[in-house]
């Protein structure tokens, strides 16, 4: 007999998402200590497997180099576990006798987790860690592009979590990857969030669902190398993070934006450090291949080294080259190096001065990325704080490399693989997210003002004699 495999996908979600109800029941029950415990193992058990999960998620998807997809796995299981491991999410989680007020921990039920195929491991890590410490239950939907490796990544945070005592069903993932099974994920009355990680389409998706969604959204971050930057850090830190997995992480740099009176050291120094400046007919030739023709990413081109880039644009570059950079004084979504590239290309604009640099950041951002992230190399604090004040992004990262800055890997961000773009970038939070987002919170008030003390203010001023011009 044939089954209809989409509605066998469809049958198969809801039966994930009948047995994590049952589950997270039990599981709302669990102390904090029997919740740490649970989630201390899977953190250990997942930094077990950082290797094995890079090199299988390197091979299916092709995107980015697997040694540092070890050092993501590692993050998003062993940085992320140090970061949570002593946070109070069950129960009376604050109790303030002075104000007469405390908050009560609230799971919120069950979570589906939608998983990109650029992050597809170390997200299912991260996830699994911050909705198990908030006591919930999640199921991932992983992108069928890296169906095997997010799989796998998955069976490892289930046993793990029976293993330390969880309930079955309270992590778990569709195996039979369909759009109709996701959708079944994402609109079913029983699951309370939706934690997307993704493209734009998918989280729109999420968004248009019905069910409350926490996203991460598109980047474009412009890197700003101000007059008074040590310019040899700065270029190594921007071309650490544009290198970095080759460029998957949407928080890594994507422009370069330089005073004119540095721009000849700036120019020096990309080239010393192995970045190879395209000349108008190179440039051309890459910005020919950087999007499709209906005007989106090229997905063909994520996560490839510079050298490869090169070679499918038609022309060669050194082997030792790390970042391909194209002199740009133009910003539109026609103009590829002016948009998101999840490779190792940069756009990179010659400003006058610090408030020329200012204006072509805020028309980078708002052609792409607004919400995300932006970098600032500087050694003045009145810089940094001008920024601060104007910018329209929620994760301002100052002399560090933006994709691990961001995410919480060279700074004291939260650690976290989901980058919330807040209301600007179409999202419902702003923050790095953690398992403070994913419970309620219960709050208990005593009494401490009687209806005669609130009477007082408006009898006495009532009384006062009023004033006469």
């Amino acid at each position: 007999m044939m089954f209809d495999k989409d509605l066998e996908s469809i049958q198969a979600a809801r039966e994930l998402i009948h047995n994590a109800k049952q589950a997270q029941q039990e599981y709302a029950k669990f102390s904090q200590q029997q919740i740490d415990a649970i989630v201390a193992h899977v953190a250990t058990e997942a930094a077990l497997h950082a290797e094995d999960l890079a090199k299988v998620a390197q091979k299916e998807t092709g995107f980015g180099r697997w040694q540092d997809k070890v050092l993501k796995n590692i993050f998003a299981s062993t940085q992320v576990h140090e970061y949570i491991r002593d946070m109070k999410t069950i129960g009376i989680i604050s109790d303030d006798p002075v104000n007469q007020m405390m908050e009560v921990g609230v799971p919120i039920g069950i979570i589906t987790a939608l998983i990109p195929s650029t992050n597809p491991t170390s997200t299912i890590f991260y996830k699994a860690l911050i909705a198990l410490k908030a006591g919930n239950a999640i199921i991932f939907s992983p992108h069928p592009h890296a169906k095997q490796c997010s799989q796998q990544a998955v069976e490892i945070v289930k046993r793990a979590a029976l293993e330390a005592g969880a309930p079955a069903g309270i992590i778990d993932g569709v195996t039979l990857l369909t759009m109709q099974a996701t959708e079944a994920l994402m609109k079913s009355d029983d699951v309370s969030l939706i934690l997307a990680t993704g493209g734009e389409a998918m989280v729109k998706a999420a968004y248009a669902s019905g069910t409350p969604t926490i996203s991460g959204g598109p980047g474009n971050g412009p890197a700003f190398i101000e007059r008074s930057a040590n310019i040899p850090q700065a270029v190594k830190d921007i071309i650490t993070s544009k290198t970095f997995d080759n460029g998957v992480i949407c928080a890594s740099e994507q422009s370069i934006i330089v005073e004119r009176c540095i721009s000849e050291q700036v120019y020096f120094e990309l080239e010393r450090q192995g970045a190879y400046l395209l000349n108008e007919l190179e440039s051309q030739q890459v910005a020919n291949i950087l999007l499709r023709p209906n005007g989106m990413l090229n997905a063909e081109l994520v996560g490839l080294s510079a050298v490869t880039v090169a070679q499918k644009a038609g022309f060669k570059v050194p082997e030792t080259t790390t970042v391909l950079v194209s002199l740009q004084d133009t910003v539109s979504l026609k103009n590829p190096y002016s948009r998101e590239k999840l490779c190792p290309v940069l756009g990179l604009y010659v400003e006058e001065d610090w408030q020329g640099a200012c204006e072509r950041i805020m028309e980078l951002l708002t052609n792409e990325g607004i919400g995300h992230t932006l970098v600032i190399h500087t050694q003045s604090p009145d810089i940094v704080r001008e920024f601060a004040l104007e910018k329209p992004v929620y994760r301002i990262l100052v002399n560090t490399p933006a994709a691990l800055g961001a995410i919480g890997a060279t700074t004291n961000m939260t650690p976290a693989l989901t980058l919330g773009c807040g209301a600007l970038g179409g999202g419902s939070s702003s923050d790095n997210v953690s398992p403070m987002n994913l419970i309620n919170i219960k709050r208990v008030g005593y009494g401490v003002r009687s209806i005669e003390d609130l009477r007082k203010p408006v009898a006495a001023f009532a009384s006062e004699p009023e004033l006469v011009g």
